[in-house]
């Protein structure tokens, strides 16, 4: 195979897929620049866009994959491209002339390949070098400056210190942010993602150490925590550096302790009400909590807002969040609760970023050069002007004709401006023309110097898949991929089971997968790998966002929308923000660059709105759980040693209902309501004053008036008189027009009836959306909603206006009743409508014949199969007349609707007779008086005083469209304030109830029972329930294996199985196990029943369907044993495990637990932490 010169690399192109099909073969090769500095000189060769060797398969997001415990089911949708075109002739002749001149000058090319490849190893150490010496500089001067406060006293410490410890300038708002910390302040700092955050707590930090206190560093992530943990020992030494996580401690007494926000909330719980020397947070000067946007987050946001209540008022809070919408509102509520607290802010990003779009031949620049709006090259009308070349559709009359080339290419701008809107279904069809595949944007990465990369990808098996295409394309130098296989190597020899092996093909080449289907070790492989330039595309999940320190050049999110349980979504603009704040290195690259990629679902048009958006508020999710209220209330206990001394039992009283209830309102959402609702009132209030102001300014009187001050006597009579007299004319055409409606609709409903029985003719509806854009659905039509018996479809229409002959039409004293029918659309669509939106019906159709011998005819068998649907109607567009809705099929649907043709290829010959005379009449009757009244504008137009009548209407139209905007914002603060919801208190009180009635506490005396001693030291979403099984005393005679697998069974919420994998095998539980598991559902019955008593929604799970994975691994299986055939992924295995592991690890620490369970979970603890789940944070 010949090559145009050494120093290019191979890039195979991927084959054709199947829709569910991985590809088997590869077609010839493409070739990619070796250097990055070489990709405009020498132009990168590849295959005609049109040849079957780009029929690859562009991935899409069909599995969403959270790894804070939220999963994917999805299936990944693959989409096959036409493969049926000729190569291009011209590109096949220039590939075969480089192959040419290849082989005149490969030896010098080769050289000049060996030396390109040294220059770039040297860059990409002199880069490394350089970090390492600016990490040990740093580190060398915060030890100097310890010493010397420690010798000259603390006075010492300025910002010129801190400053000082760094070999480079910080910018502004970490200098801000840093000063205010020395002044004593707790700080919020908002910033864009990657702008050097950390800077600000590590400065704290080494003020901290330098005056001998302590700091607590918070992250949301585990992963984020070991992360900080090397880092933090790199700088101030490791025996200054702890980590504590649920079930271990590194160095806990040391003057830096990192740890997850949720434990720092369950020690802040023993300590609310304390000052910092009498609680366990003695000497603790700083708390750091990073990611703090995370207090948005519906399943963990509560927590954050819990430590800034309970953190005691003495200590520093240092909050470093992303950039968000309300950071005011966030230090507010800090500095109203906590103390005094100062904001900073900052919008400046330090490596700029860029914003692309990528489509199948082309990346542009998805904004302007001044980046306000979309470039214009970008439009789809632009882009209809482009395809005009080969077929194009005008208005021209009534009908819309095809016009042949000279005539587009002559058209006048006139003709252009009344181009074709395009319907639904031709705009999906257009884009999808467009999507590129995975390896045409990874060309025009490489081609525009943009590597390494970020692709987010929203599902584990699209990222998979993303590789598995992407395994013959070499990215890496010789040396480069000699260096990966080395580390590989060493990775295998010291961790065997946590090799990825389906991923170690596409590793050696340069691409690899990073999502929470991967083991940790993996992942952090990965991640090193990537900080070393030794991976130049890394296919990722949105998790990769979220604070771990892995920048890149550049970010690509592969779809601006993900897949949700009820459909798609589009991402938000701060998650949108928060992926492409990954790209651009610090001290490495000039720019960052996002790339947006065509999709079947959204173009650059849907790009620029979420751009522009606006970013998101923070919004509070606090809410009461078992653990909050039991660590609130608890008093004495039932237990309670009457030696215990006096001191003793005054630190154990609990708080009183009253005083909960000031520490619950104190939350982010209830101080948002206080503040920010009164201010939205106020402004609602002044605007709906103003829009009734303007409005009473453009009714018929005031204009009447302002034309009586304008207009001279004789002048406003004539007019005054023209006006009423088009009025009334206009009242008329109203009616005519109504009447025609009326007209046509009877006469649909007559010819329909005759399609009652035979054939199943085709047919167009049409409608108009919100925006005014006709659309139009080709469709089959199967019957009226009167002929289906069942009355679960009969119903759908009751609630309508029309429902049920609720609403009834008179025409010419005739009473007249709308009626629904049902047709299946092109695009696998049921459509539920009446004869408002039939546009046109077909001779042509489906035939009355049996697909079988025997069988049912067509219309029975789709009605069968309509009554199998779920019944989700959505409705798209609504009249007078009755509504539109349209439901997605199914999969036994899909080949029905194949089979209805495109409008295109159905003429105006073809189209059923339906216009009867009573509705020709009534049309002439209606074009009639459109002239009259066209002649009555023309009469007014030509009065004397007609120029001061339009000045008084334009300024009426002016108020209109000010009113308009007024309303506009009247609506969004209406919305705003509905989200304002008091929080809190309500739920508080319907957990107490509960705990009451379970016997946990007694809320009047505070007196805590065992079980709620047990449940207030438990850390889990349900820590009531826990308690209850964990108090269990059928526990006491399970082996340790079995105790963990019903641990297991606890804990497994939103682990699933993945049915895309080869086999569906998990271990199944043993019997004793089984019927443990069963003894406790009916526990769990009882309490699931209490909490639907008193209205609280906390899940309490047991499920056996994982617990014989988790007693394979405690009973001392290898992790290649549990995982062969596993229909697991190895990534959700590890987080059951390592969850399972957590709930083991407390239970030899809770009170009033029997010292044999305790004994066995300690147990099975030891013997389920190994090797490849053990967490080995250094």
């Amino acid at each position: 195979m010949h090559c145009l010169a050494p120093h290019f690399l191979l890039l195979l192109p991927l084959p054709s897929a199947s829709r569910h099909a991985l590809p088997q073969a590869a077609p010839a090769p493409i070739l990619l620049p070796s250097h990055p500095t070489q990709a405009r000189v020498a132009p990168l060769h590849v295959p005609s866009a049109r040849s079957p060797s780009r029929a690859a398969a562009p991935v899409s997001d069909d599995d969403e994959d959270e790894e804070a415990d939220e999963e994917d089911d999805d299936e990944l949708d693959i989409r096959e491209a036409d493969a049926d075109e000729e190569y291009d002739d011209e590109d096949e002749e220039g590939e075969e002339g480089g192959e040419e001149l290849d082989e005149e000058s490969g030896g010098e090319d080769e050289e000049e390949g060996d030396d390109g490849e040294e220059e770039r190893e040297d860059v990409r150490e002199e880069t490394a070098a350089r970090r390492r010496r600016s990490e040990e500089y740093k580190s060398q001067r915060v030890g100097k400056m310890v010493a010397e406060v420690r010798e000259f006293g603390e006075d010492i410490i300025d910002y010129n210190e801190l400053a000082g410890i760094y070999d480079f300038p910080i910018d502004k708002f970490q200098r801000q942010a840093v000063q205010a910390f020395l002044r004593g302040s707790s700080v919020v700092v908002s910033a864009p993602t990657s702008s050097g955050k950390t800077l600000i707590a590590e400065a704290a930090a080494v003020a901290t150490v330098a005056r001998g206190r302590r700091l607590f560093y918070t992250t949301p992530l585990k992963a984020l925590s070991n992360q900080k943990f090397r880092d933090f020992r790199n700088t101030f030494g490791d025996h200054n550096v702890g980590l504590l996580t649920g079930d271990s401690a590194i160095n806990k007494d040391a003057q830096i302790l990192i740890m997850t926000t949720e434990i720092l909330r369950n020690m802040l719980y023993q300590s609310v009400g304390m000052t910092a020397s009498e609680g366990r947070l003695f000497q603790v000067d700083v708390i750091v909590l990073d990611e703090v946007h995370y207090l948005s987050d519906i399943s963990r946001g509560t927590v954050w807002e819990e430590t800034v209540i309970y953190c005691p008022k003495e200590v520093q809070l240092i909050c470093l969040s992303a950039t968000v919408a309300n950071p005011d509102e966030l230090a507010g509520w800090i500095s109203q609760i906590h103390g005094k607290t100062e904001l900073v802010t900052s919008n400046k990003r330090p490596v700029p970023l860029t914003w692309h779009f990528s489509k199948k031949f082309v990346l542009v620049p998805l904004l302007d050069g001044k980046g306000k709006k979309m470039n214009r090259k970008l439009r789809m009308s632009h882009f209809q002007n482009l395809s005009s070349k080969s077929e194009f559709y005008y208005v021209k009359g009534k009908r819309k004709l095809r016009t042949n080339k000279n005539e587009q290419g002559n058209r006048s701008p006139l003709d252009i401006s009344k181009q074709v809107q395009l319907s639904k279904h031709e705009l999906t069809n257009m884009r999808r023309s467009q999507v590129p595949l995975i390896r045409d944007t990874l060309s025009q990465l490489w081609e525009n110097d943009m590597l390494p990369a970020i692709w987010f990808i929203f599902s584990r098996r699209g990222c998979d898949a993303a590789v598995e295409y992407l395994e013959d394309c070499r990215l890496l130098h010789d040396c480069e991929a000699s260096e990966v296989e080395l580390e590989l190597k060493r990775f295998r020899m010291q961790y065997p089971d946590a090799i990825r092996e389906s991923a170690v093909k596409g590793l050696l080449r340069g691409v690899a997968a990073h999502h929470a289907g991967c083991l940790p070790l993996w992942k952090s492989f990965i991640e090193e790998l990537f900080q070393r330039g030794l991976v130049k595309v890394v296919f990722a999940t949105e998790t990769l966002a979220a604070g771990i320190n892995m920048p890149a050049r550049t970010a690509v999110i592969s779809s601006l929308s993900k897949r949700i349980d009820a459909g798609r979504q589009l991402l938000t603009p701060n998650e949108l923000f928060q992926m492409a704040g990954r790209a651009g290195r610090r001290g490495i690259d000039t720019i960052g660059h996002s790339v947006l990629v065509q999709t079947p679902y959204e173009g650059p048009e849907e790009c620029c709105d979420v751009i522009f958006a606006g970013l998101e508020p923070l919004v509070s999710q606090f809410t009461a759980s078992y653990g909050m209220v039991l660590n609130l209330l608890a008093g004495s206990k039932v237990t309670h040693n009457q030696k215990e001394s006096d001191d003793v039992k005054v630190k154990r009283s609990g708080r009183t209902v009253e005083e909960a209830r000031k520490l619950v309102e104190q939350s982010f959402g209830n101080y948002v309501g206080s503040n920010v609702m009164v201010a939205a009132k106020e402004e609602l209030e002044r605007i709906q004053n103003e829009i009734q102001y303007l409005s009473s300014e453009i009714t018929d009187e005031s204009i009447d008036r302002k034309c009586r001050e304008e207009l001279s006597e004789e002048d406003y009579s004539e007019i005054s008189l023209l006006q009423k007299k088009l009025k009334e004319e206009k009242q008329m055409r109203n009616e005519l027009k109504k009447r025609m409606e009326l007209e046509r609709m009877a006469a649909w409903k007559s010819r329909l009836e005759e399609f009652e029985s035979g054939h199943l003719p085709f047919m167009c509806l049409q409608y108009k959306d919100k925006d005014s854009v006709q659309h139009t659905i080709p469709a089959v039509f199967i019957g009226s909603l009167s002929s289906f018996a069942d009355q679960k479809i009969v119903s759908l229409v009751e609630d309508d206006s029309l429902g049920a002959g609720k609403q009834k039409v008179d025409s010419e004293g005739q009473q007249y009743y709308p009626s629904y029918y049902i047709a299946l659309s092109s695009d696998n669509s049921w459509c539920l409508f009446t004869e408002k939106w039939i546009k046109a019906v077909y001779k042509t159709g489906l035939p009355a014949v049996p697909s079988a011998e025997g069988g049912p005819l067509p219309r029975e068998t789709l009605k069968q199969l309509l009554l199998h649907e779920d019944m989700m109607w959505d409705k798209i567009a609504k009249s007078e007349y009755g509504s539109l809705l349209c439901m997605d099929g199914s999969l036994d649907t899909w080949s029905w609707s194949l089979n209805v043709p495109v409008l295109n290829s159905l003429s105006e010959d073809d189209e059923v007779e339906r216009f009867s005379q009573e509705h020709q009449d009534a049309v002439e009757c209606y074009k009639q008086q459109r002239r009259k009244i066209s002649q009555l504008k023309k009469t007014i137009r030509s009065t004397k005083g007609f120029k001061e009548f339009q000045k008084i209407i334009d300024m009426r139209n002016f108020t209109k469209e000010k009113i308009e905007r007024l309303e506009a914002r009247s609506r969004r603060l209406t919305r705003r304030i509905r989200q304002i919801e008091p929080t809190g208190w309500k739920e508080f009180l319907q957990i107490s109830k509960v705990i009451q009635e379970a016997r946990a506490l007694d809320i009047n005396t505070q007196v805590i029972y065992p079980l709620g001693e047990t449940a207030a030291a438990i850390r889990g979403e349900n820590e009531l329930w826990l308690a209850m099984v964990l108090r269990n005393k059928v526990l006491l005679d399970l082996k340790p294996s079995q105790l963990a697998a019903i641990c297991g069974s606890l804990v497994s919420e939103g682990i699933k199985l993945r049915p895309w994998k080869n086999s569906s095998y998990v271990y199944e539980p043993s019997s004793v196990v089984t019927g443990v598991i069963n003894y406790l559902e009916e526990q769990r019955n009882s309490l699931v029943d209490l909490q639907e008593k008193h209205g609280v929604k906390i899940p309490c799970e047991i499920d056996a369907q994982f617990a014989g994975m988790v007693e394979a691994w405690a009973s001392g299986l290898t992790w290649r044993e549990i995982m062969m055939d596993s229909a697991m992924d190895d990534g959700d295995l590890a987080r059951l495990l390592r969850r399972t592991i957590d709930l083991l690890a407390q239970i030899p620490k809770l009170p009033d637990i029997d010292p044999v369970l305790q004994k066995n979970a300690q147990i099975a603890c030891n013997i389920m932490d190994r090797v490849p789940i053990s967490e080995l944070a250094g």
